[in-house]
């Protein structure tokens, strides 16, 4: 059973390189370390591509679904709780700033409509997580989390700056490390190196 990579976003041009495509936009660039070559997969309405690490074969998935239906792209995939464990999804945290990221567990989707997805669909949150901060700052590195579905809608679908995009590529060899260390080594490892 191979290891599964899910980058969440949502499709289309209008959205490249929006906040809430952090998730996307990492798995692809995962994908590029590894000269992944991407295949639309109708029946799982998502891009896919299968690249080794190490010995292991990761199937990486971009879903073509919009955020809110993720679940339906990776429901096929993961049959069971055992299949679930070796998946790791990718995606943006308004409950951190900007830069930070962090590896989880087993835990509930924090409000997050794409992670609740995947949880509905499969029936476990026994699969890791690899949350990437989105939420502005202030000139101390506070977090100025948005409030009102306006102001968190304008965040999340706002473009990143060119030198957000910058730090974000720099955070992203961190983030293909750590997936590394959990195919190679497994969770634990991978949360002590990345946490």
């Amino acid at each position: 059973m191979s290891y599964i990579l899910v980058g969440l976003g949502n499709p289309g041009a209008e959205y490249e390189e929006t906040r809430h495509n952090t998730g996307r936009m990492l798995v692809e660039w995962f994908g590029k370390s590894l000269d992944a070559d991407w295949k639309a997969d109708k029946k799982l309405n998502a891009q896919v591509a299968k690249v080794k690490v190490g010995k292991q074969t990761v199937t990486l998935v971009l879903p073509d679904t919009f955020m809110n239906d993720s679940g339906k792209s990776v429901k096929p995939l993961v049959g069971s709780v055992k299949a679930a464990e070796k998946m790791i999804i990718i995606y943006d945290d308004l409950d951190m700033p900007f830069g930070k990221s962090k590896i989880s567990f087993n835990r509930s989707s924090g409000g997050h409509r794409g992670v609740e997805s995947i949880i509905k669909a499969i029936k476990t949150e026994k699969f890791s997580r690899v949350r990437i901060g989105i939420s502005p700052t202030t000139p101390t590195g506070k977090i100025k989390k948005p409030s009102g579905e306006a102001a968190v809608t304008k965040v999340i679908l706002g473009k990143f700056k060119p030198e957000e995009v910058a730090e974000l590529k720099k955070l992203s060899k961190k983030v293909n490390q750590t997936i590394e260390t959990f195919i190679s080594d497994g969770l634990d490892k991978a949360m002590t190196g990345f946490n």
